[in-house]
């Protein structure tokens, strides 16, 4: 069970390290962080946790360390905003996709699914091959859909780089460049990519981007 709490915290140097070094010694692993400073005095420090004997007494344990202002339970990433779609390439397209997508979601997520949409129009070859790497940081994303006219070049690698390492499935529109031999699915209709790359991650649809080896 992934337990997930909140903390705010004074905002210095060493208090992270010292809440995960007694979280760690309680042999609980942490599995996932976030931490964003309030103002120039607070942080607020997000962290899911596995294997946790007792949520109550470890929150109980944490609010005794001085740095620690006040600790809450949490609902999970996972529970709230569930598995990521990321959308990125030209603004007229990214809509597109992020239309078909957001609209194939809600169908999901009214039955029981969490899926979320995140757009980023951007152009260019630099730009778009450190976007894609940098999906390979981001949790719980199952799809990247390449909306765009032209890709090509570095992008290809940094696309070879998160399917291999993060197994993100990639879904290009059909377009000019070499993105679409290494993209897993091409598609012709924006909308329609929309709907495949939710149709990827939810439990509640039968499709299997593996099955299909060309282009719609």
């Amino acid at each position: 069970m992934i337990n997930a709490i909140i903390m705010r915290v004074i905002d210095k140097p060493g208090v992270l390290r010292k809440l995960t070094q007694f979280i760690s010694e309680k042999e609980i692993n942490i599995i996932y962080t976030y931490i964003h400073s309030e103002s120039e005095k607070y942080a607020s420090t997000y962290l899911e946790l596995e294997d946790v004997h007792d949520i109550t007494e470890l929150m109980s344990e944490l609010n005794n360390i001085p740095e620690v202002e006040d600790v809450k339970e949490s609902p999970t990433m996972n529970n709230v905003w569930g598995k990521r779609i990321i959308i990125m390439g030209g603004g007229a397209q990214v809509s597109q996709v992020a239309l078909g997508a957001i609209t194939e979601a809600d169908r999901h997520n009214i039955r029981g699914e969490r899926i979320s949409v995140d757009t980023v129009p951007l152009a260019g070859e630099q730009k778009l091959e450190e976007a894609v790497r940098a999906v390979g940081s981001l949790s719980r994303v199952g799809v990247l859909v390449l909306a765009g006219s032209l890709m090509g070049g570095s992008i290809v690698n940094a696309i070879d780089e998160i399917k291999e390492k993060y197994g993100i499935k990639v879904i290009s529109l059909n377009m000019i460049g070499s993105v679409v031999d290494h993209a897993d699915l091409v598609v012709t209709d924006p909308v329609q990519a929309g709907v495949m790359a939710v149709m990827t991650v939810a439990n509640t649809a039968k499709f299997d981007i593996d099955r299909v080896n060309r282009t719609l």
